[in-house]
This record gives C-alpha cells, structure tokens and sequence, in this order.
C-alpha cells in the first residue's frame, strides 16, 4: 500500500515537473525518417542487439523527450546526440509516432533471479526505501505515456542494467525530480540485475 501510495505522489510530482509534449506525428513520414536508426534499433523497433533499446511500443512523448535530451546534451551520449542534431521537432514527433505504432517482441533474458525481480518490482525495497516499480512503470510494465514514464516491457536486460547504473552513478541524469537517481542508487548490482531480466520477461 504505501509503495502504491508513493507512486501516486511521484505521478503529481512529475505532471508539475515534466512539461507535456505534443507527440501526434505522421506515422508514415517516422517510417521514412526511421530508416536511418534501423541499423540499431531494428526496422520495426525492436533491435537485436542487446547493448541498444527496442524502440518498439514506446510511448511517443517519451522518445520525444529523450531525442530532445540528446540533442541538447542533457543526455549524453555522443552517437545519439549526432543523430538527434539532424532532426526537427518535427521529425521526432513522426519518429516517435512510428516506433509507438509498432508491436513489441519478446526478448531474451536470464530466469535464476525472477523471484527476487519480481519481488522488487512489485513491492519495492522495503529496508531501502525503494518503491514498487510497478507503481509508475505499471504491473504490465507499459509505464504512464501522459505522466512520461517509458514502457519498459520487452526491453533487453543488457540495456536495463546500463540505464540503471547510469542512474547510480549519476552520469544520466535526465529524470525528473531525481527519482530514478535516488531509486537506482539504493539497489546492489544483484538487485538490478533481478529486476531487469524480471521487467524484459513481463508478459
């Protein structure tokens, strides 16, 4: 109950901190546009190497969001950054709208810690004071388009775990009100790990 209760305070929190962004674009245009990240991150979003996110499902307002944060640097990453710089607002949005548009795949993942993944997604950490991820990432792991938390369903454990501890160590630092920084710092490697291969195999 309280991990619940905390994510519905996170939720308002973040509606007055995260400004809403306008993702209806041309599904059609993304296509054409997307062709350039395929190489990445698949035709259809779903990318085969599990070093790079699927892009497949992903909340439009999201993949805005983050282009953005790529292409002003407060989000750093190099290769990202260059692509973001040859887009318009515009292009992001019919990007967005096209990799939304698209259906999710399953991924591959280990299955020794999905007791414990399970676990700490769905009731959180108790003695660290870690939320119940589920509680803003949603118990299908679809996450909340209009609060912009991304969907994490279907994504590579591999990539989870490097986002995770981007966060830990502060070197992403592009969410809002700090919140994944101070849950990811709270969590052992064991605790990552679990919880990444427990959110890739969500069905």
């Amino acid at each position: 109950m309280k991990a619940i209760h905390f994510g519905v305070i996170l939720m308002l929190l973040s509606s007055l901190t995260t400004p809403a962004v306008n993702a209806a674009g041309d599904i059609e245009a993304g296509k054409a546009k997307s062709a350039v990240c395929a190489a990445c991150h698949g035709v259809d979003g779903n990318s085969s190497n599990a070093t790079w996110p699927s892009l497949a499902g992903q909340h439009a307002g999201y993949l805005v969001k983050q282009l953005e944060d790529f292409k002003s640097g407060d989000r750093p990453d190099p290769t990202m950054q260059g692509m973001a710089m040859l887009l318009n607002e515009q292009d992001m949005m019919n990007v967005a709208a096209y990799y939304e548009s698209q259906k999710m795949k399953p991924v591959a993942f280990d299955g020794e810690m999905l007791e414990l993944g399970e676990n700490i997604y769905r009731g959180g950490i108790t003695d660290a004071s870690v939320a119940a991820c589920m509680s803003c990432h949603a118990p299908t792991g679809l996450g909340n388009g209009p609060a912009g938390w991304p969907a994490l369903r279907s994504q590579h454990p591999q990539y989870l775990v490097s986002q995770l501890n981007k966060f830990k160590a502060g070197t992403r630092a592009n969410d809002a009100g700090l919140m994944m920084r101070n849950v990811a710092k709270r969590m052992s490697d064991k605790e990552i790990e679990a919880v990444s291969n427990y959110i890739a195999g969500i069905q």
